[in-house]
């Protein structure tokens, strides 16, 4: 099952749901259409399988960062860091993101796995920024989710917009020194928020 979610997380990310073929996915996996359709009851259970593995993996490797062991600020910077490092790592994941965004969030909103592991990761952020106002180096009056969405559009952009970014400025964002540029301009300009 692990190998039709990883070869299906692919087709869904480079074709969409309307543009992804089952039978690509069978032949890939070598397995039958019907097998698929056993499993996931249909192409639209198969894609919100993806999604819902796609948000499981991330949320567990995040999970992993240990970050009440860390100074809030050390820990938000290692937050923002980790994100940036997995969008980049990931861009099927992007692309997933993207084209259930085209799809106006239909599929996701059936997923109920996919909300209770994005809860985890809001709280994540609640906390640490408690831990850090308390600490008296993060400000007060700000908002868990916010800071959340701004991780996730700083972080998200360098991979959704690398070609029309990269083709108006004539610029690669892709090479080791930009990457490594952009990474701790992201990892700064979230901590100069945050902090007091």
């Amino acid at each position: 099952m692990a190998g039709i979610l990883e070869v299906a997380t692919v087709e869904f990310g480079e074709k969409g749901l309307a543009g992804a073929r089952i039978d690509e996915i069978a032949a890939a996996t070598r397995t039958s259409k019907r097998m698929i359709y056993y499993y996931f009851g249909s192409k639209e259970g198969l894609y919100v399988a993806v999604l819902e593995d796609s948000y499981r993996r991330m949320r567990i490797t995040e999970a992993e960062l240990q970050l009440d062991s860390l100074a809030p600020e050390d820990a938000l910077r290692r937050l923002v860091a980790f994100t940036f490092d997995h969008h980049q790592g990931n861009p099927g994941y992007i692309r997933l993101v993207m084209s259930e965004n085209m799809e106006r969030g239909e599929h996701m909103a059936r997923s109920e796995i996919i909300q209770e592991v994005n809860v985890g990761a809001i709280d994540s952020v609640r906390k640490l920024y408690s831990r850090g106002v308390k600490a008296g180096v993060f400000r007060a009056g700000l908002d868990p989710v916010d800071i959340h969405a701004s991780i996730s559009a700083l972080t998200f952009f360098n991979v959704s917009n690398q070609y029309t970014f990269g083709l108006i400025f004539k610029r690669d964002t892709q090479t080791t020194a930009a990457l490594a540029a952009r990474r701790d301009s992201i990892v700064e300009m979230v901590a100069r928020f945050v902090r007091k």
